[in-house]
């Protein structure tokens, strides 16, 4: 597994997710992060464990590369300094 990947927790209807989800991309377009980083969009509704882990928490970042989460509520400047935090 590509270890230089982002994962999103989040699920469908959620505001705070499609805005996180927004900032995402308006990164890579910009070229704040990485135009070819990876990112896994993960719905936790697939899964209870997720929903249990991460319902009251979402959107949550993740790299994959160290496991670290970042929660929301986060600013487009940290979660871009936590993505390229290594």
């Amino acid at each position: 597994m590509n270890q230089n990947i982002l994962r999103l927790y989040s699920t469908d209807g959620c505001h705070l997710c499609e805005q996180a989800i927004g900032m995402l991309y308006y990164a890579k377009q910009h070229g704040d992060i990485d135009l070819n980083l990876p990112i896994e969009f993960v719905d936790i509704i697939i899964d209870p464990k997720l929903v249990a882990q991460f319902g009251d928490v979402i959107p949550v970042l993740q790299r994959l590369s160290d496991e670290k989460t970042l929660n929301w509520p986060f600013e487009y400047e940290t979660m871009v300094n936590w993505i390229k935090a290594k």
